[in-house]
Protein backbone atom coordinates (compact mmCIF):
# COMPACT_ATOMS: atom_id res chain seq x y z
CA UNK A 1 0.00 0.00 0.00
CA UNK A 2 1.46 3.45 -0.94
CA UNK A 3 -0.49 6.47 0.54
CA UNK A 4 0.00 9.97 -1.58
CA UNK A 5 -0.98 13.21 -0.26
CA UNK A 6 -1.03 15.73 -3.16
CA UNK A 7 -0.54 19.69 -2.35
CA UNK A 8 0.43 22.84 -3.99
CA UNK A 9 -2.71 23.88 -5.72
CA UNK A 10 -5.03 26.58 -5.39
CA UNK A 11 -5.97 29.52 -7.49
CA UNK A 12 -3.99 31.21 -10.49
CA UNK A 13 -4.60 33.71 -12.84
CA UNK A 14 -4.12 32.90 -15.99
CA UNK A 15 -0.75 32.93 -17.55
CA UNK A 16 0.83 32.36 -14.17
CA UNK A 17 2.41 29.14 -12.32
CA UNK A 18 1.64 26.83 -9.97
CA UNK A 19 4.08 23.83 -8.59
CA UNK A 20 2.07 20.76 -7.53
CA UNK A 21 3.78 17.93 -4.81
CA UNK A 22 3.32 14.90 -4.10
CA UNK A 23 5.00 12.78 -1.30
CA UNK A 24 4.58 8.99 -1.33
CA UNK A 25 4.41 6.51 2.15
CA UNK A 26 7.08 4.60 0.63
CA UNK A 27 9.97 4.48 -1.83
CA UNK A 28 8.66 5.26 -5.32
CA UNK A 29 11.85 4.25 -7.04
CA UNK A 30 10.37 1.54 -8.78
CA UNK A 31 6.84 3.36 -9.68
CA UNK A 32 5.54 5.60 -12.72
CA UNK A 33 4.51 8.40 -11.25
CA UNK A 34 1.86 10.45 -12.78
CA UNK A 35 -0.01 13.24 -12.54
CA UNK A 36 -3.83 13.02 -14.16
CA UNK A 37 -7.12 16.19 -13.90
CA UNK A 38 -10.66 15.69 -13.88
CA UNK A 39 -12.91 18.94 -14.40
CA UNK A 40 -16.14 18.75 -13.70
CA UNK A 41 -18.15 16.47 -15.82
CA UNK A 42 -15.20 14.88 -17.66
CA UNK A 43 -13.20 11.34 -17.52
CA UNK A 44 -9.94 12.08 -15.72
CA UNK A 45 -6.90 12.10 -18.24
CA UNK A 46 -3.07 12.01 -18.15
CA UNK A 47 -1.83 15.42 -17.84
CA UNK A 48 2.37 14.14 -17.35
CA UNK A 49 3.75 10.65 -16.20
CA UNK A 50 7.70 9.73 -15.33
CA UNK A 51 8.79 6.54 -15.46
CA UNK A 52 11.32 4.90 -12.81
CA UNK A 53 14.45 5.60 -15.13
CA UNK A 54 12.99 9.04 -15.71
CA UNK A 55 11.40 9.58 -19.15
CA UNK A 56 8.78 11.21 -19.40
CA UNK A 57 5.57 12.21 -21.20
CA UNK A 58 3.13 14.77 -21.44
CA UNK A 59 -0.74 15.18 -22.63
CA UNK A 60 -0.43 17.49 -25.82
CA UNK A 61 -2.26 20.05 -23.89
CA UNK A 62 0.18 20.96 -21.72
CA UNK A 63 3.34 20.10 -23.26
CA UNK A 64 6.00 23.05 -23.05
CA UNK A 65 4.23 24.83 -20.32
CA UNK A 66 4.20 21.78 -17.55
CA UNK A 67 7.06 19.75 -16.24
CA UNK A 68 7.11 16.34 -13.77
CA UNK A 69 10.06 15.44 -12.17
CA UNK A 70 10.76 12.99 -9.49
CA UNK A 71 13.16 13.12 -6.16
CA UNK A 72 13.13 9.27 -5.49
CA UNK A 73 14.92 10.48 -1.76
CA UNK A 74 12.31 12.22 -1.26
CA UNK A 75 9.83 9.63 -2.21
CA UNK A 76 7.94 13.05 -3.84
CA UNK A 77 6.76 14.05 -7.65
CA UNK A 78 6.06 17.42 -8.60
CA UNK A 79 3.96 18.55 -11.28
CA UNK A 80 5.65 22.68 -12.70
CA UNK A 81 2.81 24.26 -14.36
CA UNK A 82 3.79 27.34 -15.76
CA UNK A 83 1.72 29.38 -18.28
CA UNK A 84 -1.52 28.30 -16.42
CA UNK A 85 -4.43 28.51 -19.10
CA UNK A 86 -8.32 28.86 -17.57
CA UNK A 87 -8.62 25.18 -19.28
CA UNK A 88 -5.88 23.89 -16.96
CA UNK A 89 -8.55 23.88 -13.96
CA UNK A 90 -9.32 20.64 -12.69
CA UNK A 91 -8.65 18.39 -9.18
CA UNK A 92 -5.68 17.19 -10.55
CA UNK A 93 -4.37 13.44 -8.85
CA UNK A 94 -1.18 11.73 -8.07
CA UNK A 95 -0.74 8.42 -9.43
CA UNK A 96 1.86 5.72 -8.27
CA UNK A 97 1.58 3.08 -10.91
CA UNK A 98 3.20 -0.41 -9.47
CA UNK A 99 3.74 -2.52 -13.09
CA UNK A 100 5.18 -5.86 -11.56
CA UNK A 101 1.53 -6.03 -9.51
CA UNK A 102 -0.40 -4.01 -11.63
CA UNK A 103 -1.81 -1.63 -8.82
CA UNK A 104 -2.54 1.83 -8.99
CA UNK A 105 -2.61 4.10 -5.86
CA UNK A 106 -4.42 7.68 -5.67
CA UNK A 107 -3.91 10.77 -4.28
CA UNK A 108 -7.10 12.56 -2.24
CA UNK A 109 -6.80 15.31 -5.23
CA UNK A 110 -6.10 19.15 -5.21
CA UNK A 111 -7.84 21.74 -7.15
CA UNK A 112 -6.43 24.01 -9.61
CA UNK A 113 -8.74 27.22 -10.34
CA UNK A 114 -7.29 29.10 -13.04
CA UNK A 115 -9.14 32.88 -13.47
CA UNK A 116 -9.21 34.65 -17.01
Amino acid sequence: QVRLVESGGGLAQAGGSLRLSCAASKNIFSLTMGWYRQAPGQQRDLVARVISGGSTNYADSVKGRFTISRDNAKNTVYLQMNSLKPEDTAVYYCNAHDGIWSIDYWGQGTQVTVSS
